[in-house]
């Protein structure tokens, strides 16, 4: 995920400047604050969102979860609070005893029996 540098350097980015910037619609962007609740840009006094270089990088972030990395927005929502991060290392380092390969290489070579009868 590349970081984005607008052309100005600023605090604070009006809601068209941040949609430009990511490449997405204003629309978009409202819908998002209502599902990940990391993503909550303030207010100015005349009730227009003011994103920070920070709440951009959570959109660039939730931007690639959904459509690089074809997360849902649930899972998406898992991976940004940290719960996927503990899954996918409790996954990782969980191997398999010695029964249990003997019968996923059973399962193996039945399924390629099958589709070589399958092929042919």
């Amino acid at each position: 995920m590349a970081k984005v540098q607008p052309k100005v350097k600023k605090l604070y980015y009006s809601i068209g400047e941040v949609s430009e910037l990511t490449q997405l619609k204003a629309y978009v962007l409202r819908y998002w604050q209502t599902e990940f609740s990391q993503l909550k840009p303030p207010k100015n006094r005349a009730g227009n969102r003011t994103y920070r270089q920070k709440d951009i990088d959570m959109i660039l972030n939730i931007k690639d979860l959904l459509y690089n990395k074809k997360y849902t927005i649930d899972g998406a929502r898992s991976v940004i609070s940290g719960k996927e991060s503990v899954l996918e290392e409790a996954q990782k380092t969980k191997s398999f005893n010695e029964k249990q390969q003997v019968i996923f290489r059973k399962i193996k070579n039945d399924l390629t029996a099958i589709l070589n009868i399958i092929t042919e």
